[in-house]
């Protein structure tokens, strides 16, 4: 069974605009030698990028947030 979808409109644009800065600062540490930097900001990075192409968020789901706009996990 597939999760319901929580994460949707400015929410999930918000989430695909700062996964994809924090992947390219994780790449700059890394060429830079930072790689714990570069390790943690990607991880980070790739979580909200993940959140925002699957449209699902854990911590939203255990909260009860559902940012899409109709309320049912579609829009």
């Amino acid at each position: 069974m597939a999760p319901e979808k929580n994460v949707g409109g400015l929410d999930r644009t918000f989430r695909a605009i700062l996964g994809t800065l924090l992947v390219a600062v994780a790449v700059d540490a890394a060429i830079d030698g930072r790689r714990a930097v570069s390790v943690a900001v990607g991880l980070v990075g790739a979580g909200l990028l993940f959140n925002a192409a699957t449209r699902y968020c854990g911590l939203n789901a255990t909260l009860g947030i559902d940012t899409c706009s109709d309320g049912s996990g579609d829009a």
